[in-house]
């Protein structure tokens, strides 16, 4: 399972100072990884989840294996023992048949897992799949959908860096003058530093989407 593997890693890694997931399903997280979010420094203290959707009905017919319920539970638990992580989700909307009830369910969700970093796709249908042969929604309004689930996304990054401006951060260098936080925050830097080093670093201010860091 996940959890082994990456209980193995840093078994075996010991000098690894960093260990990242990307886009994850929260049905995959088992004990042992709960076990490494909530207690492993090392284990960065942010998750991309595979939402979707934050409507059950939705969620079934994509064939997705979680609910709205499951996809809460397991982000308020992460919460609850480890409250400096951060959340990022991938969200389709105008899936055929969303309502505007149904829409309503993923921007409460978005509240509902203290979502931080939201990648917001507008659903396009693909030749031969069982969704293209759905009722679909109006183009016009897929793109009224996304453009308020992105200024809601964008608000909740702003209100997340005022948050950490002003904090020391440990900034891993990607090089060509950016960095990144342990919670994922994009980081433009101020001075030169040897990319693959990871420095501590104030946050000075930010620019609505990235920490600018001195």
């Amino acid at each position: 399972k996940l959890g082994f593997l990456v209980k193995q890693i840093l078994s075996r890694l010991p000098k690894l100072p960093r260990l990242r997931l990307s886009s994850i399903d929260s049905v995959e997280i088992d004990e042992d990884l709960i076990e490494i979010i909530t207690d492993e420094q090392r284990f960065m203290p942010h998750l991309h989840l595979s939402l979707q959707s934050g409507d059950n009905l939705i969620l079934k017919r994509m064939k997705r294996r979680h609910s709205r319920e499951q996809a809460i539970d397991f982000c308020h638990r992460i919460l609850l023992k480890r409250p400096e992580i951060t959340f990022g989700a991938d969200l389709i909307v105008g899936f055929p048949t969303e309502s505007e009830s149904m829409f309503q369910n993923s921007l409460d969700l978005i509240t509902e897992c203290n979502l931080t970093w939201l990648h917001v796709f507008p659903f396009s249908a693909r030749a031969g799949t069982p969704a293209s042969k759905m009722p679909q929604l109006n183009s016009a309004d897929i793109k009224k959908r996304v453009s308020l689930v992105k200024n809601i996304g964008q608000a909740k990054v702003t209100k997340y860096l005022d948050s950490v401006v002003g904090k020391n951060h440990s900034v891993l260098i990607e090089g060509n003058g950016k960095g990144r936080t342990e919670a994922y925050a994009e980081v433009i830097l101020n001075a030169n530093y040897p990319t693959g080093t990871i420095k501590t670093l104030v946050a000075d201010k930010h620019d609505g989407s990235r920490l600018i860091c001195s």
